[in-house]
């Protein structure tokens, strides 16, 4: 590969191997008959993960930003197109509501049945477009918010990652109001079909894994793009040595806040693409163990490496699906899926302790390759 490919050869060879294996490899296991639609589906909402991933990864691992509110920015626009797809199946009683929202409607002091109305805020979701456009303008705009205040006011470390988990904890607890006209903790579902499309066909959840591939790719291989130019360079040296960039006659705070609402938009495009798999979104989702849980995606798959946050992303959730499940030999229980807290864990503390750097980035030495060595 030529010096004026604008991509790596170790980032081209990445993007062939996922294109290889999400385009190929698993459509073919599908389509003879070794795995179910249902593990396809699994696939496609641990590559949503990935996106989240990536974006922490862009903060965390190049800038040297801990965020722990990569959640809020997945629930935000997980949220957004849970509520046009809400949209999409009203209450018989008030067709004006869609009927996630009629079954726990907050009705006001003399409101009663059949005078809900429409929250203002749930408008906008009735356009498929206007609603992509905001499941991904939302978070960046939350994100926005919070970095101009504390990247402005120079808060750094874990203060910074302190003021984040207040935030997503104040949101959790904001969504879960029935008040808020967000269905309190019973989330959004009760869906019924995406775009006229039947959200339970096969033919719905192979295409959707297929554009979620798709999107991975796409945003990996911009992401390499951009960690590779002059701002990416920037990026890292804030992360080494902010104060010295500063004295350069570099703004650092107005590079940490555009990378901190891409991040965030990659969290919303990653929740918008999410929902219609799940098909349900619930506050949970916000909850402060999941920033935590995307920050362990992301040591043990390789911080500073956009290849390791997608790694780091699937592997943690597939051992995840397997360790969550009860498992016996000969009728005997031999794992209980209460198990996997100290399983992941135990994860953390090794990456930490033995390959700080995570699985991507793991090299075997050379003298063990050499001809004579023992």
């Amino acid at each position: 590969m030529s010096e004026s490919s604008p991509l790596k050869p170790h980032t081209l060879r990445t993007c062939i191997l996922m294109a290889v294996l999400g385009f190929v490899v698993i459509p073919l296991l599908y389509a003879l008959g070794l795995i179910r639609i249902e593990t396809v589906n699994m696939y496609g909402r641990y590559l949503c993960f990935a996106l989240v991933a990536i974006g922490l990864d862009l903060i965390w691992g190049y800038t040297g930003i801990l965020s722990l509110c990569q959640a809020l920015f997945f629930t935000a626009g997980a949220y957004a197109m849970g509520m046009y797809m809400a949209h999409q199946y009203p209450s018989a009683d008030n067709p004006e509501i869609p009927q996630s929202l009629y079954v726990v409607y907050p009705y006001g002091v003399g409101q009663s049945k059949g005078e809900e109305i429409l929250p203002w805020f749930w408008a906008p979701f009735r356009s498929f477009p206007l609603t992509l456009l905001l499941a991904i303008a939302v978070p960046a705009g939350i994100a926005a918010l919070i970095g101009f205040s504390g990247f402005k006011s120079r808060v750094r470390g874990v203060y910074f990652s302190i003021l984040t988990q207040a935030i997503t904890v104040a949101a959790y607890l904001f969504v879960s109001d029935n008040n808020m006209f967000l269905c309190g903790t019973n989330g959004l579902s009760q869906f019924k079909d995406f775009l006229g499309f039947d959200m339970g066909s096969t033919g719905f959840k192979m295409s959707l894994y297929l554009i979620t591939v798709a999107t991975v790719l796409v945003v990996y291989v911009l992401c390499s793009l951009m960690v590779g130019s002059r701002f990416g360079r920037i990026l890292v040296a804030i992360r080494d040595n902010e104060t010295a960039l500063r004295f350069k006659g570099y703004r650092p705070h107005i590079y940490k806040l555009i990378v901190f609402m891409l991040a965030g938009g990659l969290a919303g495009l990653g929740g918008m693409l999410y929902i219609p798999q799940m098909q349900i979104i619930t506050p949970s989702d916000l909850a402060p163990m999941k920033s935590i849980l995307i920050v362990v995606w992301v040591a043990v798959g390789g911080r500073g490496s956009l290849s390791g946050a997608v790694v780091g992303a699937l592997l943690v959730n597939l051992i995840y699906s397997w360790l969550t499940s009860p498992i016996t030999v000969g009728g005997v229980a031999v794992w209980s899926p209460d198990y996997w807290p100290i399983v992941l864990g135990l994860m953390f503390i090794a990456v930490v302790l033995v390959i700080p750097t995570g699985l991507v980035n793991v090299r075997i030495p050379t003298k063990f390759f050499k001809k004579g060595s023992a």
